[in-house]
């Protein structure tokens, strides 16, 4: 019995004595793909915006990334993503903070305050970037995709089904951006999507808006731009029509353009050729432009920016008129109340008095509550009014007349 469980220890035992293997390298931390990234084209313009990435593609904190390259490429949209990197051109790129020590993360359940801050030049991670590309005949140009680059595409596309094609498949020319973070040692992490500016010609700006205020809202008005009946391309191509393709349409965005960066005041195109900003600042100069936004096979452009209107919001609104004016006659003495007014730049009420159509004024600067009360001669006649003033200095029209008589 001894000896067959010193066997089976024996048996056990053997598998444990094997050789050692090679010592595995340490895990290579790429950064995550940039997030949210979307394209706009303005006039001959591309605005791109991405969120720089803060973490790693195994989701741990922080990021290792010295910056973050964009490229592009004029090319069928089943290019591949190494096409894309290889083929096509780095139109930006983004300093970003980089970690201490790539190797020293942590994971995403763990708290932030045990990430080891980024150091160095660049944008913060999981800041917004902001970059552009000025459109040229070189950058409009198809790309070369090398000898096997065609064959490769038409592997890629056949793997698709057949069926409605979109982006720069619908025949409308586009060029394609996409995103990559770079590690401290030079290595690519994850590519972002995609994102597509369409090449055809924009459409006109349209003309310098109108601009009007009153104490609620600025309104600009501009006359429409007519739509293009086809969506052209560019060179030597003849216009043509694509079948099967809904018609270009055309709306607007409003800008504020009076600081360096202009604001979007329409969170969407609008298709009216009028628009409000409720944002009253008395005082303040305000500049507004317009720009046409043309929506071809899916994909928009925008005009370049029609010629911005300008205005000094001036506050030349008078409050309204009090209303409910009561008199109640007390001993050497009238009571006056009324109705308090709603403008949110209300100053005060002004008290007027008189004996018979003249009337003056009897409270030397604006009273901030709507009741008053007068001390009299009694057994005597008196006629009151009330006028209503704001902040800038403007008086309201006459509240309606009472008259009253002390005891």
């Amino acid at each position: 019995m001894v000896s067959a469980i010193c066997a089976l220890i024996v048996v056990v035992l053997l598998p444990a004595c094997g050789k050692k293997g090679p010592p595995l390298p340490p895990l290579v931390k790429i950064p995550a793909a940039p997030a949210e990234f979307t394209a706009d084209r303005r006039g001959a313009t591309v605005d791109l915006q991405f969120t720089v990435p803060s973490s790693n593609t195994d989701n741990s904190r922080p990021a290792n990334i010295e910056r973050v390259d964009v490229y592009a490429i004029t090319a069928p949209a089943s290019i591949t993503d190494d096409q894309l990197l290889k083929r096509g051109t780095r139109v930006a790129s983004v300093d970003v903070k980089a970690p201490r020590d790539p190797n020293q993360t942590v994971q995403e359940d763990e708290p932030a305050e045990d990430v080891d801050p980024a150091v160095g030049k660049g944008l913060d991670q999981g800041a917004v970037a902001r970059v552009s590309e000025e459109l040229t005949p070189q950058s409009r140009a198809p790309a070369d995709l090398g000898k096997d680059g065609g064959a490769a595409a038409k592997r890629r596309a056949g793997d698709v089904p057949q069926g409605p094609l979109m982006g720069p498949a619908s025949g409308v020319p586009s060029r394609i951006y996409a995103a990559v973070g770079v590690s401290t040692r030079g290595r690519k992490g994850a590519l972002s999507k995609r994102v597509i500016a369409p090449l055809v010609p924009p459409p006109p700006p349209p003309d310098q808006p109108k601009l009007s205020y009153d104490e609620k809202a600025v309104t600009l008005t501009w006359k429409a731009v007519a739509m293009a009946g086809a969506a052209a391309t560019d060179g030597d191509v003849l216009p043509s029509k694509p079948i099967g393709l809904q018609p270009p349409s055309i709306a607007y965005n409003v800008y504020d353009v009076s600081a360096d960066a202009a604001t979007k005041i329409t969170k969407t195109p609008v298709t009216d050729t009028k628009a409000s900003d409720p944002r009253i600042a008395w005082g303040e100069k305000r500049c507004y432009t317009v720009r046409a936004v043309e929506t071809v096979a899916g994909l928009t452009i925008e005009s370049d920016a029609a010629p911005p209107a300008c205005e000094t919001l001036t506050d030349t609104f008078a409050p309204a008129a009090p209303k409910g004016l009561r008199s109640i006659a007390g001993d050497r003495s009238i009571n006056l109340i009324w109705d308090p007014n709603s403008e949110s730049d209300l100053a005060g009420y002004l008290v007027f008095r008189g004996s018979g159509d003249r009337l003056d004024q009897i409270t030397p600067a604006p009273i901030a509550d709507p009741t008053f009360t007068d001390g009299v001669q009694p057994g005597v006649r008196y006629v009151y009014a009330i006028k209503a003033v704001d902040k800038a200095g403007n008086s309201s029209a006459w509240s309606e007349r009472v008259e009253e008589v002390a005891r």
